[in-house]
């Protein structure tokens, strides 16, 4: 018998976001680590994490200015240089690949990204989480783009269902 007899493969959803999961470990920010993969046809188009525009200071260096001004997380987004996951994976793509692609995070995009987003032509978003800016989610519906609330306790289910095969 071999050693994952018995194994049920992931769907795909749950593949993305364990994979999205674990792009948000490159994030710098103290306060959130985001990712982000854009898929078409269950190929990697492109990924993203949030972190400061290429050569600035990280927030793990300097601090968090969000922290220090006492900003509520989802306002004042403005106040941040960071990039955000979806923002970066998005100029990071190619625009050809993007049409008609699904991207999947773990939060629910801000009304900024929501915009990108739908130039993309990106036709499926994928989320977890709460965010405070609910205008996003509203936007992408109002673009006719299908959003889809991804169940954490998938992603946990999958992590126990792999600590029976260590």
């Amino acid at each position: 018998m071999g050693k994952y007899e018995g194994w049920k493969r992931p769907d795909w959803d749950t593949y993305w976001m364990k994979i999205v999961e674990d792009i948000g470990l490159r994030s710098t920010c103290t306060r959130h680590h985001f990712g982000c993969v854009i898929v078409k046809n269950n190929v990697i188009v492109s990924t993203g994490y949030n972190g400061p525009p290429s050569g600035l200071p990280h927030c793990d260096e300097i601090g968090c200015i969000r922290e220090k001004l006492n900003i509520p997380s989802g306002t004042r987004m403005e106040v941040c240089d960071a990039v955000h996951a979806e923002q970066n994976a998005i100029i990071r793509g190619d625009p050809s690949k993007l049409k008609g692609a699904t991207l999947y995070v773990n939060a629910k995009p801000c009304k900024m990204c929501a915009r990108m987003i739908i130039n993309a032509g990106i036709k499926r978003v994928v989320y977890i989480d709460d965010y405070p800016d609910k205008e996003g989610i509203e936007l992408l519906k109002k673009a006719g783009i299908d959003t889809f609330v991804f169940d954490r306790k998938r992603l946990d289910e999958l992590k126990d269902r792999l600590d029976k095969f260590k």
